[in-house]
């Protein structure tokens, strides 16, 4: 996550995520599920804007990035919401609950009244489509409001409030690659080592997570992260990439049947593993370097599949809450 600071305002670089490995434990009482993952923060961002109002409103504005326009022409007769999937501006977005909830809390505690917000937010990373996208927002929108409104909250107590609006929200506070445990609000450090290189599809439909967590089944004998893990920091990137493993993904070819197709022209593609990221529907595979990924994604938008992506891990410091520069 990237945070530039002006006078007046704050703009914000909030980064997607790719799963490496994602595993399901149990389902719990309360309606989710305990998972084990490794998570990567890559290089496709949304961005969010934030001005200070005179009164106490909070005005989201969103949009879709310079280009998403002409590619739903393309791909769905020009409606970008199927397309890209579809991102509300009012009191469902989750970064006006964000920074509904951070405002209630910070009345609760000190009886201070903060004024209203304006945001913007440009939207490059599809919905629906198990990059984060939502959450990243809404983790931006914390980071944000917390910047703006000059509350010196530190990362700790924003990871809280992170842990309620959704279970991948708190991974993007981090800045880091990260193992998640729980519903995924648990978060460890993971050291990447190394830039590694993807190429992404996002298909024309997305998926619906809760729908994809019920058609999944629970093994009765897990695969172990740490094996991929260990797998990850001593084999090479053409042995480990092999075994990339995403419990969900079965359970989503069993409501999207277009899913086998894509893992057959990922096949074809030539690049070194490839699985469904979260629970879908974006698709992608590791290439050997960025060279390798732009062929992969030239051939990719060749076959008309979807929105195309070439993306890189964003390599930080394990722990780094954000980059900030002041001008």
């Amino acid at each position: 996550m990237y945070v530039q600071r002006r006078r007046k305002r704050i703009e914000i670089w909030t980064p997607a995520k790719l799963n490496l490995f994602l595993e399901v434990l149990s389902r719990r009482d309360d309606g989710f599920h305990e998972i084990e993952t490794l998570m990567l923060p890559v290089g496709l961002f949304d961005t969010l804007q934030f001005s200070l109002r005179s009164d106490d409103l909070l005005k989201l504005r969103v949009n879709w990035a310079a280009g998403y326009e002409l590619q739903a022409k393309v791909l769905q007769d020009g409606d970008t919401c199927p397309a890209f999937g579809d991102v509300p501006e009012g009191p469902q977005n989750l970064v006006h609950q964000a920074i509904l909830r951070l405002r209630s809390k910070v009345h609760d505690e000190g009886g201070q009244t903060l004024p209203g917000l304006d945001v913007q937010l440009e939207k490059r990373i599809p919905s629906a489509s198990g990059l984060g996208g939502g959450s990243s927002d809404a983790a931006a929108a914390l980071v944000g409001a917390n910047e703006i409104w000059d509350l010196g909250w530190s990362r700790r107590r924003l990871a809280q409030v992170a842990a309620e609006l959704g279970s991948d929200v708190p991974f993007f506070l981090d800045g880091s690659a990260a193992v998640c445990r729980g519903r995924g609000e648990r978060t460890e450090p993971f050291s990447v080592g190394r830039k590694l290189f993807f190429v992404i599809v996002r298909p024309p439909h997305g998926l619906s997570t809760p729908s994809v967590y019920r058609e999944t089944v629970v093994p009765t004998s897990p695969n172990r992260l740490a094996d991929f893990m260990a797998a990850f920091r001593t084999l090479s990137i053409e042995q480990w990439s092999l075994l990339l493993f995403n419990r969900l993904q079965q359970a989503a070819a069993s409501i999207a049947p277009w899913l086998e197709a894509l893992q057959q022209q990922f096949d074809r593609l030539g690049v070194l593993g490839h699985q469904l990221s979260g629970s879908g529907s974006c698709y992608f595979g590791i290439c050997r370097h960025a060279r390798h990924a732009r062929q992969a994604a030239c051939l990719l938008s060749s076959w008309g599949i979807g929105h195309v992506f070439c993306v890189a891990t964003v390599v930080g410091a394990p722990g780094a809450t954000l980059r900030t520069c002041q001008n």
